[in-house]
């Protein structure tokens, strides 16, 4: 799929449509790490997630959604649940063929590639932007 076509169509194993990057905050507000990000922005995306790749570059944003699983998947992937201020409440890594429990409290998922996080500085605490190119991620 180019960057063109409509991120809402396509097929399992294609990527969506690039969009916004993820900017992992400093505790003192400042930008730190800069992340490719693709966002799940339909029902059908989300239902998607990263079913039928065998990777991903960057990460995927779901929202609203505040559970995932891996059924089905491919790969291993690290999972960041975040609340309504975006800020980072738990990580976890997920094996293939896993049922997550929902988090009440979530408003946002982050999936990524296993270990992909925390080389990114990502953990309980940290708050992220989303820094929109040409879409409205946070809406």
């Amino acid at each position: 799929m180019t960057s063109t076509e409509s991120a809402s169509g396509g097929h399992p194993g294609e990527p969506l449509a690039p969009g916004p990057v993820l900017r992992v905050l400093a505790p003192d507000g400042s930008p730190g790490s800069e992340v490719p990000l693709e966002v799940a922005r339909t029902a059908r995306e989300r239902g998607r997630g990263l079913l039928g790749r065998d990777a991903v570059r960057g990460a995927l944003l779901l929202s609203p959604a505040s559970a995932v699983h891996t059924l089905g998947m491919r790969f291993a992937i690290d999972v960041a649940f975040l609340d309504r201020e975006w800020r980072v409440r738990s990580v976890r890594t997920m094996r293939p063929g896993r049922l997550g429990l929902p988090r009440p409290w979530a408003r946002h998922v982050l999936e990524a590639e296993a270990g992909a996080m925390a080389g990114w500085g990502l953990a309980p605490g940290t708050r992220i932007a989303v820094e929109d190119t040409g879409h409205d991620a946070t809406a």
